[in-house]
C-alpha cells in the first residue's frame, strides 16, 4: 500500500493506493532523432533495438517504492527519470519516478532486467486534469548528488503524453483497472548511461509554478562469487 499525497490546486489530501498493475512504457519519444539517440545509447550497452515503438513491459507492482534507499546487486544498474501515471477510483494522477534497471541484464532481456530492480516513485502526485492542457510545457530533470550535475533534462513535449500512452496500451490489452501505474518513458542522458549512488528527480510546472521532487540513494549489495 502506498499513501499517495494528492497535491491539488483546491486542497491536498492523502489516499491509500494499492498498486495492482505496473506497466513500463518504453521508446516513447515523439522526436525521431531524440528517440534514435536513446536507442543508440542502449545499443552501446549491447541492448537490441525494439521491434516496435512504443513498447509496454509488465512487471511486478510490488516493485514500486517511495523509500529513500533502494538496494541493487552490483554496480550495473542505473536510474532514469520518468513521469508516472496513476489510476485511482477512475481518475488519473501524474507523478515522477525512476525506471531503475539492471543494464547488464538488459542486454539479455528487457522485461527481466526491469523486474529485478525496485522502482522509486514520489508519493506526491498532481491530478492529471490540472496539467493536461499545458502538459507539453512541463520540464523533466534528473540530477546526480552531491554535485547536482544534470543527468537528464528536457521538455515533456519530447515524449508521448501519458494519457495517449495509456490509451494505446488499453487499445491492445483492454481497459486497465484502478491500481494501475504506468511509467511513461525517459529522455537521453548527458555523459552516457552509468551507475550513480543517488539521483534527484524533478517535474516542473512553469504554468502553475510548482514542482514535484523525489530523491533516492542506491545501496550496492555484493556479488557473491560461485
Amino acid at each position: 500500500m502506498i499513501d499517495l499525497l494528492i497535491q491539488s490546486r483546491a486542497e491536498d489530501c492523502t489516499v491509500p493506493f494499492l498498486p495492482r498493475t505496473l506497466i513500463i512504457a518504453g521508446w516513447t519519444g515523439r522526436d525521431a532523432a531524440a528517440l534514435e539517440a536513446h536507442i543508440v545509447e542502449l545499443e552501446v550497452l549491447g541492448i537490441a533495438r525494439p521491434k516496435a515503438v512504443p513498447m509496454f513491459y509488465r512487471v511486478d507492482a510490488a516493485l514500486l517504492t517511495c523509500a529513500p534507499v533502494v538496494q541493487v546487486v552490483g554496480r550495473e544498474a542505473s536510474g532514469e527519470i520518468e513521469s508516472v501515471l496513476w489510476k485511482h477510483q477512475g481518475e488519473l494522477y501524474v507523478g515522477i519516478g525512476s525506471d531503475h534497471t539492471d543494464r547488464k541484464l538488459e542486454a539479455y532481456g528487457i522485461t527481466l532486467s526491469k523486474q529485478v530492480c525496485a522502482k522509486p516513485v514520489s508519493a506526491a502526485v498532481w491530478p492529471w486534469l490540472e496539467v493536461a492542457d499545458h502538459w507539453d510545457r512541463m520540464l523533466l530533470r534528473s540530477r546526480l548528488p552531491p554535485t547536482d550535475e544534470i543527468y537528464q533534462q528536457g521538455s515533456t513535449a519530447g515524449l508521448r503524453r501519458p494519457d495517449e500512452l495509456l490509451g494505446l496500451y488499453e487499445s491492445r490489452e483492454g481497459t486497465t483497472p484502478d491500481g494501475t501505474v504506468m511509467f511513461c518513458g525517459t529522455l537521453p542522458v548527458q555523459g552516457g548511461i552509468r551507475f550513480t549512488p543517488a539521483m534527484t528527480l524533478e517535474l516542473h510546472d512553469a504554468v502553475l509554478e510548482r514542482s514535484l521532487q523525489h530523491r533516492y540513494a542506491v545501496e550496492v549489495l555484493p556479488v557473491a562469487e560461485s
